[in-house]
């Protein structure tokens, strides 16, 4: 017999668990990398290193908007990170014990994911479009494959952004459903 405050293990779906699971190994991963990239941006890349960066990238070339923002930003960006993986493991461990606060921030978690990769695919074209087609003065075989090359990778980034957008949405919606529901009152 279950004592009174614990859900009954018969009752709860093999998909929240087995989802759980997922993003306890998933996000504890990313955790990890991501704390001990906070600790070597904090460290390694200065304020002033970041400037200087900065100001050789521009003398170089013409950035867009956003690089230039995300490299004027970088530190808090991966701090962003950090907190988003966080909050994914730590919300992937509510899943498991069943507890709605989790669920909620999951679906969260995975509409900004939704969201993340649809800005991605803008960004990527947004760059890709700025960029010449072959640095000048090459050989049309290297230009043949280098457009080749770029439009493999624009192909497989929107596959991926569109399955991963496709896999959280019907994620969100399992969620959602009134059974799954249950298992969280």
């Amino acid at each position: 017999m279950n004592p009174p405050n614990q859900k009954n293990p018969a009752t709860q779906s093999m998909f929240v668990s087995v989802l759980a699971w997922i993003f306890i190994i998933l996000a504890g991963f990313a955790t990890v990398i991501s704390v001990f990239q906070n600790i070597m941006v904090h460290t390694v890349l200065t304020p002033d290193r970041m400037q200087m960066v900065m100001t050789e990238v521009k003398s170089k070339q013409e950035i867009p908007p956003y690089a230039e923002f995300m490299l004027e930003n970088f530190r808090p960006i991966m701090l962003l990170l950090l907190i988003v993986s966080a909050a994914t493991f730590v919300s992937a461990i509510g899943l498991l014990k069943r507890k709605n606060w989790a669920r909620v921030v999951f679906i969260w978690l995975l509409g900004f994911g939704i969201l993340w990769q649809i800005g991605g695919l803008i960004m990527q074209q947004s760059m890709m479009s700025s960029m010449s087609a072959a640095p000048p003065n090459t050989q049309p075989e290297f230009q043949s494959q280098f457009e080749t090359m770029a439009t493999m990778m624009l192909i497989l980034s929107f596959a991926m952004a569109i399955g991963l957008s496709l896999l959280f949405g019907w994620i969100i919606k399992r969620l959602m459903s009134p059974t799954i529901q249950q298992e969280f009152a």
